[in-house]
């Protein structure tokens, strides 16, 4: 499997990057519609990558820095100088779409290196990069050239949904001077609408309804579970759309992944897993004895009545594994 590291919440909790929801005190503004500031949005974003041209050397390249990934505009006569070595980011950038609070965008991803790890990170995992971020006039408004830990679900919108196509890097080395070296990382451009990023609220000098650039190298990353319930938070997006905030089976005021009882049926769900133990190194029940504990971990595989529906999500299976 691939690279896995254990994150400090502390290490969350005190970095301040310009990705982040809350970064800065955004100042919210009366709102445009979402779907009429995207088509105004989409038009800007491809007017630039009409208009500006990368380095054929960058491509495929899992030794360039950030600092060597540079956008440059076309000359004042509109020719794409050095043809055969440089192309313009139309012809290199790659086209997603997605739906978020109701609305279709399209975002573009430029893919400089995949990362040779074997594995990826979820929409809402933990995850080390570093970053800069650029308006689209070049101005950059935040940056952490070194390995930076933040959790995806505190970013905006637009993060998750493109970190999770690159792989992790290779390797890694701890250096003698305690830095640490990364092989093969997964590198690229992120080209953010604003719905996808702060819309309608400034942040420091980010401007409302700015579409945001992002250049950055991901390294390594860890599944999350917030909630602690043995369910990874990537499964608690149960209708599959990249937003955990309308996922709620039991219509609590807690939506599922911070729920510890997803079902409202008096039963915690790590206490719904009932499988065999698959896992006879680990002492579940805390007595000692690692071999006499009752479920393997996952609450996912356990269907008392084999209705199709798990039992952390039944209210009619509420058998404990402490029972």
């Amino acid at each position: 499997m691939g690279i896995k590291i254990r994150f400090f919440l502390i290490s969350i909790l005190i970095i301040s990057l310009s990705c982040r929801k809350d970064d800065n005190n955004p100042i919210a503004i009366e709102e445009a519609d979402r779907t009429e500031q995207q088509v105004i949005d989409n038009d800007s974003l491809l007017g630039y990558f009409s208009t500006h041209y990368i380095s054929n050397t960058i491509i495929d390249n899992q030794f360039v820095s950030l600092d060597e990934i540079i956008i440059s505009p076309l000359p004042e006569d509109g020719v794409l100088p050095n043809s055969d070595q440089n192309s313009l980011l139309i012809d290199v950038i790659e086209t997603y779409s997605a739906t978020y609070l109701d609305t279709d965008y399209e975002f573009y991803v430029l893919r400089i290196n995949q990362g040779g790890g074997e594995s990826s990170p979820n929409f809402c995992d933990s995850v080390r990069v570093s970053y800069e971020g650029n308006l689209m006039d070049g101005n950059t408004f935040d940056s952490s050239i070194n390995p930076t830990d933040f959790d995806l679900i505190a970013t905006i919108s637009g993060w998750g949904k493109v970190i999770s196509q690159f792989n992790n890097a290779e390797s890694f080395n701890i250096n003698d001077d305690g830095t640490v070296s990364y092989t093969n990382p997964g590198i690229g451009v992120m080209f953010l609408p604003s719905g996808l990023a702060y819309f309608s609220s400034s942040a420091g000098s980010v401007p409302v309804y700015s579409n945001l650039i992002f250049k950055f190298k991901l390294f390594q990353s860890e599944v999350n579970d917030h909630d602690n319930d043995n369910v990874p938070t990537y499964l608690e997006d149960l209708d599959g759309d990249l937003n955990l905030t309308n996922d709620n089976s039991d219509d609590d005021p807690i939506n599922n992944f911070l729920d510890s009882d997803d079902d409202n049926d008096g039963t915690l769900t790590i206490d719904e897993d009932l499988e065999p133990d698959s896992d006879l190194t680990v002492d579940r029940d805390g007595d000692g004895d690692p071999t006499n504990d009752i479920g393997d971990g996952d609450p996912t595989n356990d269907d008392t009545d084999g209705d199709g529906v798990p039992n952390y999500l039944d209210t009619d299976d509420t058998a404990s594994r402490l029972d």
